[in-house]
């Protein structure tokens, strides 16, 4: 398999940590030199690795918004 090549551009914020230490984050990730994205995923202490994740176009990150804001969590 091809190295995949990424860049944290900005962190946002984490959302949890695991026992193994592993925090899920919200960062701005740029992946093999393209724009960057919103990306949810885990990632180990110092970002050295990371789990299966989920990235957002701006347009999806604001649908995604509008419809947790409509819920009543």
């Amino acid at each position: 398999m091809a190295d995949i090549k990424y860049e944290i551009c900005e962190e946002l914020g984490s959302i949890s940590e695991n026992s193994k230490g592993w925090s899920r984050e919200l960062n701005l990730v740029s992946w093999n030199d393209r724009p960057a994205k919103y990306d949810l995923r885990d990632w180990a202490p110092g970002h050295e690795k990371m789990g299966k994740g989920l990235t957002l176009t701006a347009e999806e990150a604001k649908a995604l918004r509008d419809i947790l804001n409509k819920l009543d969590i």
